[in-house]
């Protein structure tokens, strides 16, 4: 794990403080949680939505390039399925 130094504005500092201590209370003790533990969360959650957002995002263009191709495979799909 590496140590780096980043700078936060105050009110985004006090939320951290409030959540971190909120997580320190939720395990039955009386000193909060660790800042960098909040922060570390944060940012695995926010890497996790940005992943899931280009997948997402890669599938809607997958799907926009063949939408015909798609839309022709359907309708032969609920063609054959009519069919008695």
């Amino acid at each position: 794990m590496k140590t780096i130094a980043i700078s936060i504005d105050e009110g985004s500092l006090a939320a951290i403080d409030r959540i971190a201590q909120a997580a320190g209370r939720r395990r039955g003790r009386k000193e909060t949680a660790n800042r960098s533990e909040v922060i570390r969360r944060a940012v695995r959650e926010f890497i996790a939505r940005r992943k899931r957002h280009e997948r997402e995002e890669s599938d809607r263009e997958i799907v926009a390039a063949n939408r015909e191709r798609i839309e022709r495979q359907a309708r032969a799909l609920v063609g054959e399925q009519a069919e008695p």
